[in-house]
């Protein structure tokens, strides 16, 4: 199960606008190379796109000699050295390029027992992280100030919404105050974005709240 169809189509029609910052397109990235649900949506999307950018009357451009200069002085992109074919790896292809190391690479870092991390990236005011929970392992309740994007990548977790696994995308926002617990028979590991912080509730969530910072 996803996050609310509503609430995801506004998520892939961002991605295809342009518009996500760069953490929350490497997660749309990474879900859609998992699960080919939503590739064709994406596809339609695009193509609606072009055929609204052909009806738009064109633009003078006054400076159009400095912006081509600018364009073809912007450093190319680098090769990727190993063949796609090859590569072999348990997280997507766009977040495995992206960290640049697979899952047994990970320099996890314990937050709680049975809870790691790993800090992918700080940028465009969102906070991108791998998380490891043991099987069977409740989260603290916690809500947050601000959105939370969450990619399942292995295993799985139920929360008041519905149950999640490989693939599946789950939203949290202010409103959302829940407690999520990793399936029983297997490890879940997740890719998380989050803009703003998040804010552990209930007495055993401000209890661990010094072990969750930084």
């Amino acid at each position: 199960m996803d996050a609310s169809r509503e609430q995801f189509d506004a998520l892939l029609a961002g991605y295809v606008a342009g518009t996500l910052a760069e953490p929350a397109r490497l997660l749309v990235r990474s879900h859609l190379d998992l699960s080919p649900v939503n590739r064709g949506f994406v596809r339609d999307l695009e193509a609606a796109g072009g055929t609204m950018l052909e009806e738009i009357a064109p633009a003078r451009i006054d400076n159009r000699d400095a912006m081509l200069a600018a364009i073809f002085a912007s450093p190319a992109e680098e090769p990727i050295s190993v063949p796609r074919m090859a590569v072999r790896t348990r997280l997507p292809l766009p977040l495995f390029d992206f960290i640049g190391k697979d899952v047994a690479d990970i320099p996890w870092r314990t937050k709680l027992p049975g809870l790691k991390e790993y800090k992918v990236a700080e940028m465009d005011g969102c906070s991108a992280s791998l998380l490891w929970i043991r099987a069977g392992m409740a989260m603290p309740s916690h809500t947050h100030h601000g959105t939370e994007l969450t990619l399942v990548l292995e295993g799985g977790f139920t929360d008041l919404h519905g149950h999640y696994v490989r693939g599946d995308v789950a939203y949290a926002d202010d409103d959302v105050d829940h407690r999520p617990v990793a399936d029983d028979d297997e490890d879940c590991i997740c890719f998380a974005v989050t803009e703003g912080s998040l804010r552990l509730t209930g007495p055993i969530g401000r209890l661990f709240a010094p072990f969750m910072r930084g």
